[in-house]
């Protein structure tokens, strides 16, 4: 397979190898299935980014969770220098402090995407994002892939993909591997995007033509009445997240943003309690079919590692020291107090949230006391294995 003989570099090369253990075959034989029954991958839509550390090990290191702007992105990494500053205050070590310092002042001035600190790289990366379909629409998660969160509190969970380390020398399973090597040939077709993001799109298979697939999330399809799916909501960490996303939905943002009716509003709240009682893949609500969809996620890597922002990228908002400028300049921003006067949506978004929270910590506590009950009752017993979210079936059945 490697038509440039022995010298290829790592970044070109798709290492596969035998995946040890039961739970590692068991996710590439799952993997396999998939290219079967979900044949076709697609691009989701705008790229996420997110902030990672060249390794002494190799690779690159993920520092926390993705943004959806390059932006978005150098503000964290402006607040991870600022968290080292802190501490290397702390420990005295003056030098380092005033490094640190240095380098989240010039993030809150210019749109850098890369800078060396104290010897070691920091770099915005960008991940594309894919789903697969097939025939009955976007591939659901797979029963090997970690679901841990429970309801209403998967958002408290870790992010998957801070501490992964970004390394093409690292083997994958087979169905991986040519994962992997369908993704990297992945460009835009002529017509389906601005001419410059396609122009971007065949310029990064030259300049960056390896790839490392990151852990899979989670979004939310939405199947419309034409029979068409197409995203609803951004990839969250895993399943439940996905699913939390889309109740809070039901409950408080697809009242306010389609002026549902009573019966309406009571029609969503509906399929939001079946979708925390039951834990499944899939919901149908007013006609419309919701999925929770697994995302494959890449990034492209070249000779100098990772690739970072494209010119093309959605990137609208400055570093914070020239946006604030801006909305001075514009009368929008004053630095004394203001008191803000909330309008009529607003204030109903705020109500709605207000008894989703009173909502969700009133469930957890009965879920709370049906656990102390059950333990309190003996092992003998008999429950009905749909009456927990922790035991309910995975199901795709709208």
């Amino acid at each position: 397979m490697n038509a440039y003989g022995e010298g290829l570099p790592a970044y070109r090369t798709i290492r596969m190898t035998v995946q040890e253990g039961p739970i590692a075959a068991f996710a590439d034989e799952e993997a396999w299935r998939a290219r079967e029954r979900y044949p076709t991958i697609v691009g989701m839509g705008l790229p996420v980014f997110v902030a990672a550390t060249e390794s002494e090990r190799g690779g690159w290191e993920i520092l926390g969770s993705a943004g959806d702007t390059p932006q978005s992105v150098r503000d964290s990494l402006g607040s991870h220098f600022r968290r080292l500053a802190k501490e290397a205050a702390e420990a005295g070590r003056a030098g380092d402090r005033k490094k640190y310092r240095a380098a989240y002042e010039k993030l809150d001035r210019v749109a850098v995407d890369e800078l060396r600190v104290l010897g070691t790289r920091y770099r915005v990366v960008r991940v594309e994002q894919f789903i697969r379909l097939g025939p009955d629409g976007p591939e659901p998660p797979r029963p090997s892939d970690p679901d841990p969160g429970e309801v209403g509190e998967a958002h408290r969970l870790p992010s998957r993909i801070k501490g992964f380390v970004i390394d093409p020398y690292i083997g994958t399973g087979m169905a991986e591997g040519l994962l992997k090597f369908d993704l990297m040939q992945f460009v835009l077709k002529a017509g389906t995007a601005p001419p410059e993001v396609r122009g971007d799109s065949l310029r990064a298979v030259e300049t960056h033509p390896g790839g490392v697939l990151l852990p899979a999330e989670f979004a939310i399809a939405e199947c419309g009445g034409d029979g068409q799916w197409k995203p609803h909501s951004g990839a969250a960490p895993s399943p439940q997240a996905a699913r939390d996303r889309l109740a809070v939905d039901f409950r408080v943002m697809t009242p306010i943003q389609q002026r549902l009716s009573e019966a309406e509003r009571e029609e969503y709240a509906r399929a939001a309690d079946r979708l925390d009682e039951k834990r499944g893949a899939g919901i149908a609500v007013a006609g419309r079919r919701y999925r929770v969809a697994r995302v494959e996620q890449l990034v492209r890597i070249g000779p100098d590692g990772p690739e970072g922002p494209r010119p093309s990228d959605f990137d609208p908002d400055p570093p914070i020291e020239a946006h604030t400028k801006q909305l001075r300049e514009q009368g929008l921003l004053d630095d004394e107090d203001v008191s803000l006067e909330l309008n009529e949506e607003v204030r109903e978004i705020k109500r709605l949230m207000e008894k989703e929270e009173a909502r969700r910590a009133a469930w957890k506590l009965r879920r709370q006391q049906r656990k102390q009950a059950a333990r309190s009752s003996g092992p003998d017993r008999r429950t009905d294995p749909g009456s927990d979210p922790d035991t309910a079936p995975e199901s795709d059945t709208p």
